[in-house]
This record gives structure tokens, C-alpha cells and sequence, in this order.
């Protein structure tokens, strides 16, 4: 027992000049000098709108893009086509794996994410709380593009309890579209309307990359995706349509390109984060995707022209030719726009060798998209004027909301335009006179050649190239253009153009409210809520 005693008080000797030592110095020795406590929003802000462009800003900026918004929805629309090579389930209606999950994985992975934390720091207890008001709102106007393009993809998505594992919540629930789509528009309607100039926001012109800062067009943008989701509705809520058509005209929508939703990209610092990814997935030497147009889109283009000028003027400018596009150079073949041959889908390189009755060197055959379009700093677009000009045809067309100013045919005309010359982002030299356009206008007159709803239809299908996957959900609600299905013996569908995206198979493993709550049968065929049309 002395042995112990003396041992204790020998310890507590020793430990006299150590609690003497415990000074401030001593406690900032364990603290890492180089540790974040909070990550400045704005970052978070200008990492979102990268994520919500080429899909993600931390991981492979290609990935969804190669292999969603190519690979599926280009060729299920019909404005490319591939007969081997690369991704394209949509072409002959296969499935692929990584196709189906990409949109569920990097959206609520990346842009939403980050998204979510903007509003959680801006919102009741964050840092940020009662500030940054503009970012905010524009964030929310950002949530609902990715959220609406998700459950346009699925169906039934995780929405209201989405996003939450910070608090807990692993499994969220699946909601009904038909729930979700109306909280969506009441998130435009708040969100724009709360952006002000007025606001004091620090920093947010800086963080903002798409417009910069400028409140009018962060105003529009969010009128106009408002427009886009009421009439997506049209065919199945038509009272939500009337009232947020009428909502998104007196808010004031896109008027003209200059409105138009770009997110810019750079060659570095890092071509995972910066560059284009659709641009990365087609450039040689980095994806090599085959970039050949489809039959259906080049004989669009150039339906009932017998000469180079009445050719429509995107064509060349769409296609830049037949040419052979290496890591070296791009070599042009054929420039005559008339000579301009798509690809036919549904083909694979032996089919095409019978229908064209001999070997096919598809280099030298089929047109492909301009090089000029695919630099890895080309912008990326989000959402175009030409859009909001040809919704509101449509609506003024089947007596949809109210407050539209003009015909019809003024707005589709205004539309045409905006379509037509909307490419100089890409390259200046991609220009289109307004003479050209009026000339267009004059050999195809409105609601003559065919009925007005199905030129709208057409026109906006065309105006969205690059924005394949939004072609495809104008396409399932209009039912336009009407497009042949392709025979494959390898589809998936017998022979039908799918509807919707499959669920992540992990998804389905994990989360317990999937049966419960998703949209089922879990099968490429199954129409999500909105789509009714043939």
C-alpha cells in the first residue's frame, strides 16, 4: 500500500508542470491549420450548375451525358443513329445498365446535393440564414430542373423526403408524379418571384456562371422552366396547366436568345470538372462516341428542298457534313447540303451493308455532327428562348392559360428563329441572316404544310439538339414527330420506343419503400404519369 501511495503522488507531481502548460498555444496544436469548418455557398452555388450541365462535377463530367442523354434519348428521338460502336441502347432499344442508373446516381449524387446544402445553410438554423437570398432562390430554381428531369426520367422518385441523410433518413419514400409536379411549379413561383436586385447578396454574380448575376434573366429562366412544366401536364392536369401558364406569362418569360441558359466551359484546370461532356464523349482520342446523324433528322432537314438554298439552314450547321473527324483533324468528304445522307437507325453494320446493297465505309458515307459543336470548351445549354416561343404557340393554339400577347403563328415564327440562330455560342462562324429565316418562314408557312400542333411539335423536337433528353419527354407528351420504331432482334420492347428509364438496381435492393411507392411495372414500356399521348 506505501508502494502505491508513494507512486500516486509521484504521478501528481509530474502532472503540476503540465496542467501549468495547458495554455491557449498548447490547445491550437491540435487544431489542423488547413481544415474547412463550412465551404463558402458560393462554391457550392457554381458546382451545382456544373452538376446540373455535364452531370457532375466530382466525378466523370461525361457520364451521364454519354450515357443517358446520347446514348438513350438521341437515338430513341431519332436525331442520331449508330450501327456499332460506343453506347446506344436507344437505338435498338437494349438495355444498358449504366444508362438506366446514371440520371439517378449523379443528379441526386451531385447537382442535388449540393443543391440541398445551399438551402440547407440559407434556410432556418444555417449560416447563412436570412442572407444570400438571390442564391438561394436561384438554387431552387435549379432543384427543380433536376427534379423534374428526374421524374421525367422514372416516374415516381424519393422528392419530399429526398436528400435528408444528414437527418437520418436513408430510405425516403417514393412519391407520386402527380404530387410532385405541382409542389415543383409552386417552387418557380416563389423562387422566382423572390429574386430581386434588391436583394443583398454578396458574391452571387461571381457564383453565378449561367447569367452572371443578372436577376432578370435568373426571372425568366424560372418563368419559362414553369411554362415548360405546365405544359407538360397539359394533357392530364389541365386546370394546374391553365393556372401556371397564366402564372409563367405574367411573370415574363425568355424573349429572346440572349435569355438563353448556358453553362460556359473551359479545356482546365480539370477536364473531369470543366470540359463539355457531351463534347468529351464524341471528341477522338478521349470517347470516341460515333457522331452520325439520323436518317430521320438530315431528311427533316431537308425535306422539299431541290436546291442548296432551300435547304434548311441548320442543317450544315447541325452537320458540318460527311467528313472524317480524327484526333489528327477533321476532313471534310461532302459540304453539299443536299448530298447530306443520315444514318437509319436500328441498324448494325451488316444490316446496313444489305440495305445499301454492298460494303458501307460509314465514314464516307453518312453525315456527321460539325466538329465546331463538339470542342471540349463549348458552352452547354440548359434551356433555349426558342422553347418558351413554341410553347406558347402550342398554348395559344389548344386555349391554354391566359395573358398571351400575338398569334400563334407569331410566336411559332419568333420560335423559328430563335432555333435558327442560337449556335454562334458554339462558333460565330454558325450564323443564320435573318433573310434566310424569312425565307424559310415563306416556303414553309405556318399550320399549312401540315397541322399547327404537330409543326410545333417538329420545331421544337429540332430546336433541342444536344438537349436529347428533353426532345424525348416534348416527344411522349406531343406525340410529335411521329417517329418509326426500329426493328432490332435485340430490343428489349418488341419493337416499341421506350418510355421511361429503369430503376437503379440497387435502388430497388435497398430502399424498402421502392415497392411500395415507384412507378411499376418496372419496364422500359411503362408511362409515367404525364404521358398520354400515342
Amino acid at each position: 500500500m506505501k508502494i502505491i501511495n508513494k507512486t500516486i503522488i509521484y504521478l501528481l507531481i509530474l502532472a503540476i508542470p503540465m496542467i501549468a502548460c495547458d495554455t491557449d498555444e498548447l490547445h491550437d496544436l491540435n487544431i489542423n491549420p488547413q481544415a474547412v469548418n463550412q465551404v463558402d455557398l458560393n462554391f457550392i452555388f457554381t458546382a451545382a450548375q456544373l452538376g446540373s450541365a455535364s452531370g457532375g462535377s466530382a466525378g466523370d463530367n461525361r457520364y451521364i451525358d454519354w450515357r443517358t442523354n446520347i446514348g438513350m434519348t438521341a437515338y430513341l428521338i431519332q436525331q442520331l443513329a449508330n450501327a456499332g460502336g460506343g453506347i446506344a441502347p436507344g437505338d435498338k432499344y437494349t438495355e444498358n445498365f449504366e444508362s438506366n442508373n446514371a440520371p439517378f446516381e449523379f443528379w441526386y449524387g451531385d447537382a442535388l446535393k449540393n443543391i440541398s446544402e445551399v438551402l440547407r445553410q440559407t434556410g432556418p438554423g444555417g449560416y447563412d440564414e436570412g442572407n444570400k437570398v438571390n442564391l438561394r432562390n436561384a438554387a431552387r430554381i435549379l432543384r427543380v430542373l433536376n427534379f423534374h428531369r428526374l421524374t421525367d426520367f422514372y416516374g415516381n422518385i424519393p422528392y419530399f423526403e429526398a436528400l435528408q441523410g444528414m437527418d437520418g433518413l436513408y430510405f425516403p419514400k417514393y412519391d407520386n408524379q402527380s404530387d410532385i409536379y405541382p409542389h415543383l411549379l409552386k417552387e418557380l413561383e416563389e423562387a422566382s418571384a423572390a429574386i430581386s436586385p434588391s436583394n443583398p447578396d454578396e458574391g452571387f454574380a461571381r457564383a453565378d456562371i449561367i447569367f452572371n448575376g443578372d436577376i432578370a434573366k435568373w426571372k425568366r429562366f424560372g418563368y419559362s422552366l414553369m411554362l415548360r412544366l405546365a405544359m407538360r401536364v397539359s394533357n392530364v392536369a389541365p386546370a394546374l396547366a391553365n393556372e401556371y401558364v397564366t402564372k409563367a406569362i405574367a411573370g415574363g418569360v425568355m424573349q429572346s436568345n440572349a435569355d438563353n441558359a448556358w453553362v460556359p466551359m473551359s479545356e482546365g484546370p480539370s477536364l473531369w470538372t470543366n470540359q463539355n461532356g457531351i463534347s468529351r464523349a464524341f471528341y477522338p482520342g478521349d470517347g470516341g462516341q460515333p457522331s452520325f446523324l439520323s436518317k430521320t433528322l438530315v431528311d427533316w432537314l431537308k425535306a422539299g428542298a431541290t436546291t442548296a438554298d432551300e435547304v434548311d439552314p441548320r442543317l450544315m450547321i447541325i452537320s458540318g457534313g460527311i467528313a472524317d473527324w480524327s484526333a489528327v483533324a477533321w476532313t471534310p468528304i461532302n459540304t453539299n447540303p443536299l448530298e447530306q445522307k443520315g444514318m437509319p437507325n436500328g441498324f448494325d453494320a451488316a444490316g446496313l451493308d444489305e440495305l445499301e446493297g454492298g460494303p458501307v465505309d460509314q465514314t464516307s458515307t453518312y453525315s456527321r455532327i460539325n466538329y465546331l459543336m463538339l470542342q471540349r470548351d463549348a458552352p452547354y445549354i440548359l434551356m433555349n428562348f426558342a422553347e418558351s416561343a413554341f410553347l406558347q404557340a402550342e398554348a395559344l393554339e389548344r386555349g391554354i392559360g391566359s395573358g398571351i400577347t400575338g398569334t400563334a403563328k407569331d410566336h411559332y415564327e419568333a420560335g423559328v428563329k430563335g432555333a435558327m440562330q442560337m449556335f454562334t455560342p458554339f462558333d460565330p462562324s454558325l450564323t443564320v441572316s435573318d433573310a434566310q429565316v424569312a425565307s424559310y418562314l415563306t416556303r414553309h408557312p405556318y399550320g399549312v404544310e401540315k397541322p399547327a400542333l404537330e409543326m410545333i411539335g417538329e420545331q421544337l423536337w429540332v430546336s433541342k439538339f444536344f438537349n436529347w433528353w428533353e426532345a424525348w419527354s416534348d416527344w411522349r407528351r406531343t406525340g410529335y414527330p411521329v417517329l418509326v420504331p426500329t426493328d432490332h432482334p435485340a430490343s428489349v420492347t418488341d419493337g416499341q420506343i421506350m418510355r421511361r428509364l429503369r430503376y437503379p438496381a440497387a435502388e430497388v435492393a435497398t430502399n424498402q419503400n421502392f415497392q411500395a411507392g415507384a412507378t411499376l411495372p418496372d419496364i422500359f414500356t411503362t408511362r409515367v404519369w404525364w404521358d398520354v399521348a400515342r
